[in-house]
């Protein structure tokens, strides 16, 4: 298991640990429900180092990784990224990325756990180009401070003069304690920013931001109550919501990830053709589960409506904000109507679609 830098520094403050995909994540600081009321309601101060970083450099990173993913590269300046999808030829996911475009280089950041595949998959079509693949997880930490008061947290810290303004742009300050410390405007689950910060500095940064944290009433967040978020904003996660089975156009991130206009990249034919001539056959949404639920559902157990298979659920939780067991999952394109089941164990209990974020 690869441990976080701050281990030590998290243990400090009542950490709890557990492993998502082969790397350490702190679930907990001993209070979840009050680590996600301040998620949701001030701000949160969040070590996200266990998702995996890589860097593209050379001169051709921007044409050859725009001829890699289904959103447009070539668009991006200096300070902009981007959502994205890396996608097989048959139009499977692979990955989805957040992608950054640097001075010398292109950021991604993505889930824990496919750091070796991803880094194959785009050294695999690295031909005649000047292009590097390069995981850079070991040099960059990444915290993250999140919630509706995200801004005025990191406006206490004073990293910057001012923020970036919209979702996916960012700004780079140079600290001589901290060296180079990328902002990044990232609406995960609310208003929030990402920083990108040296490994060196990553303990130093992350006091300062908790102190200002602290000053407006939030305070660390784990794991835990940041899937509770996630879910509750319904934003799907690759890994639990979203695999190697599905098309972009079944998880809910079409919108955000996939361009029809930017021309040539692997599975481009298969997703366009999807785009102007078919559709899919299911599609990922809400679900709101009974409030006398034994249990919640287990990512795979299956959806009934009249005795036939027609969805699956992939995430469950109980929301305190709404009082109310929610989950995502999928759900055949053609199904509606009430009769809805979630089979799980012996049991099956009823559920309703809902549109989340609710």
């Amino acid at each position: 298991m690869d441990q976080l830098a701050l281990h030590n520094w998290h243990a400090s403050h009542g950490a709890r640990f557990t492993e998502v995909n082969s790397a350490e994540v702190v679930n907990d600081y001993g209070d979840a429900r009050a680590e996600h009321d301040a998620l949701r309601h001030r701000a949160a101060l969040l070590d996200l180092s266990f998702r995996s970083r890589v860097c593209l450099t050379g001169a051709d990173r921007k044409r050859f990784l725009h001829g890699q993913v289904t959103n447009d590269v070539n668009r991006l300046g200096v300070g902009q990224g981007c959502y994205a999808a890396l996608v097989t030829a048959k139009g499977r996911m692979e990955s989805d990325l957040n992608i950054y475009c640097l001075e010398q280089e292109l950021l991604l950041d993505f889930e824990p756990g496919v750091t070796a595949k991803v880094i194959q998959r785009l050294e695999q079509y690295i031909i005649a180009d000047d292009v590097q693949v390069v995981d850079v997880a070991p040099h960059y930490g990444l915290l993250s401070v999140q919630g509706p008061e995200a801004a005025e947290v990191l406006r206490g810290a004073a990293l910057l003069n001012s923020l970036p303004g919209h979702p996916f742009t960012f700004e780079k300050s140079h600290d001589s304690v901290l060296g180079e410390v990328y902002v990044i405007n990232q609406p995960r689950s609310d208003r929030s920013f990402d920083i990108f910060v040296p490994t060196a500095g990553m303990q130093t940064l992350a006091e300062k931001l908790l102190s200002s944290v602290q000053a407006i009433g939030g305070g660390l967040c784990g794991w835990q109550a940041l899937e509770r978020a996630r879910i509750e904003a319904g934003i799907p996660r690759f890994g639990m919501d979203m695999d190697e089975t599905n098309l972009p156009q079944e998880c809910g991130i079409e919108d955000r990830a996939v361009s029809y206009t930017k021309g040539c990249y692997i599975g481009q034919e298969v997703l366009n053709r999807i785009h102007t001539l078919g559709h899919v056959n299911r599609l990922l949404q809400g679900f709101r589960l009974p409030a006398d639920l034994t249990s919640l559902p287990a990512r795979g157990d299956k959806i009934f409506q009249d005795g036939k298979e027609t969805g699956y659920i992939t995430s469950a939780i109980h929301s305190p904000v709404l009082n109310e067991n929610i989950a995502l999952g999928y759900l055949r394109k053609e199904v509606s109507g009430p009769g809805l089941m979630v089979r799980t164990g012996s049991s099956e209990w009823p559920i309703a679609p809902i549109k989340l974020p609710r």
